[in-house]
């Protein structure tokens, strides 16, 4: 007979019954890719997804591209959002909204990248704490091609990291991959990682062009740019 099984020897593993009633913990997502992939497009068919099926959700952004507090598509679709500031406590904010009556079932985060690492901290408690369904969207990495602060706090604690598997090509061809800053026609290496897209800055017109690697390190915005005298190589 085999020998019995000392009590509390398997009390780190919870039996099936209790592990079926414990809560659920909702779940971190990260949707991120270039420019132009379509981001927030992805975040806003969620949204309408997730609310056709009867789920309330709350929809945040961060330097949205209009400049107002609202999630925008280069498509033309768009909803209001909350912006969300440094100081912004997003559990805090949930708290609000329970307070006032309302449910909160998902969080749908555009421009996430400029998060800062302490609010990707409190949607991981969201999520796991009080099982709310997190969707984060948004670049990984800046113009200098280093990673935005909020999206490697996100690459370290999503449970999901989706790249998002639109084509973005660079000028030759290749696969865009990096988000390279151009100030009067040229490919800019230092300066503030916040810049919103197709702004003025001073006298200075600034906008941003997707490249691939090659074109991105040598500073090539490709045929129409060097025609129009905005680039010189060396």
């Amino acid at each position: 007979m085999p020998d019995a099984v000392p009590p509390g020897a398997l009390s780190s593993v919870p039996a099936a019954g209790s592990r079926r009633a414990a809560p659920v913990a909702g779940s971190v997502r990260f949707f991120y890719g270039p420019m132009d992939c379509g981001k927030s497009t992805l975040a806003l068919q969620i949204h309408h997804n997730h609310a056709r099926q009867g789920r309330s959700g709350m929809l945040l952004t961060r330097h949205d591209r209009s400049g107002q507090p609202r999630i925008s598509s280069r498509i033309g679709i768009s909803r209001d959002a909350i912006e969300v500031r440094d100081s912004l406590d997003l559990r805090q904010l949930v708290r609000e909204h329970w307070a006032r009556g309302h449910r909160v079932d998902y969080l749908i985060v555009d421009e996430a990248q400029f998060l800062c690492p302490e609010q990707v901290d409190q949607l991981a408690e969201l999520a796991d704490d009080v099982q709310v369904d997190v969707y984060c969207f948004g670049l990984a990495t800046d113009f200098r091609s280093r990673m935005f602060p909020g999206s490697r706090r996100l690459f370290e604690l999503a449970d999901d990291l989706v790249a998002i598997q639109v084509d973005v090509l660079c000028w030759c061809g290749l696969d865009g991959r990096f988000n390279a800053r151009v100030v009067e026609g040229r490919v800019a290496r230092e300066g503030d990682t916040v810049l919103v897209a197709d702004t003025e800055a001073g006298r200075r017109h600034v906008h941003y062009q997707v490249l691939c690697r090659r074109h991105y390190r040598v500073g090539d915005l490709g045929p129409a740019a060097a025609g129009a005298d905005q680039l010189a190589l060396g």
